[in-house]
């Protein structure tokens, strides 16, 4: 199934795919993001999406959302022990250029969660335990949209079938 958005006006873009599941265990001291790219780019997969992570962070750098009043993110910089309520996302692009868009959730010694998108350091403490899916038919693109004037992403069917 392929729709685009004159078919859909409620989604950009639907296409249908088999998926293969990876997984994988970083240890303490490991940093998450970056460690998701290589093993991405040195296995060569092109449409990836984190189906599930569990696991502690010690570190984690995120931007939060826009604030309206001020109308720009706020970078902030966590220096504590979290449980990893979830962790979200794509990575996307081609081998020289991947780009993650990933968003996390994280619980605090208290139980108060903050979430944010990741875009810097994400330690590990004692473990992160994940799962990440490919679409074995699609390539996912990171295209810079004018709309929203961010890369976005762009779903293509793959040209080489493996």
């Amino acid at each position: 199934m392929t729709e685009t958005a004159d078919e859909d006006k409620n989604v950009a873009q639907v296409f249908c795919s088999s998926t293969r599941s990876y997984a994988l265990r970083l240890t303490p001291g490991q940093e998450i993001r970056s460690a998701l790219v290589q093993f991405v780019q040195r296995s060569g997969l092109k449409a990836v999406f984190v189906m599930t992570c569990v696991g502690s962070v010690r570190k984690a750098t995120l931007r939060m959302a826009t604030n309206k009043d001020v109308g720009k993110e706020e970078i902030k910089t966590f220096n504590e022990n979290f449980e990893i309520v979830s962790l979200v996302g794509t990575l996307r692009g081609d081998s020289d250029h991947l780009h993650p868009h990933l968003h996390i959730s994280l619980s605090d010694v208290t139980g108060h969660v903050i979430g944010g998108h990741v875009i810097g350091d994400l330690i590990v403490h004692t473990t992160a335990e994940i799962v990440l899916g490919e679409c074995m038919e699609l390539e996912f693109k990171d295209v810079m949209d004018p709309e929203t004037g961010y890369n976005e992403l762009v779903i293509e069917k793959r040209q080489n079938q493996e």
